[in-house]
């Protein structure tokens, strides 16, 4: 009995170790050439197709998109890389 309720501890362990709360966090990117009435729609298409994102409001006037995501399905780099990838580069607003 005693080797299954140490097998059990170590197994348990492990897993609070190793387990990091993955959290929803919202951020803002700044989006380049963004030139007509369409590229928003581009901008929010591909941003939703992000694993992990979860809302995305993109403003034409402010050249800007605010993306919620999980942070423990994808990052900013990710969502970046897919905006550069259609030719809207991106960057993290501070």
């Amino acid at each position: 009995m005693k080797p299954v309720l140490a097998a059990a501890a170590f197994a348990a362990t492990l897993l609070a170790a190793g387990a990091t709360p993955a959290a929803e966090r919202t951020v803002t990117l700044a989006v380049e050439g963004m030139t007509c009435a369409s590229c928003p729609y581009i901008v929010k298409q591909v941003l939703a197709g992000v694993s992990g994102v979860r809302a995305v409001d993109v403003s034409f006037e402010e050249k800007k998109a605010v993306v919620t995501f999980d942070d423990g399905r994808t990052n900013v780099a990710a969502m970046t890389a897919a905006t550069a990838n259609v030719g809207f580069p991106s960057r993290l607003m501070q």
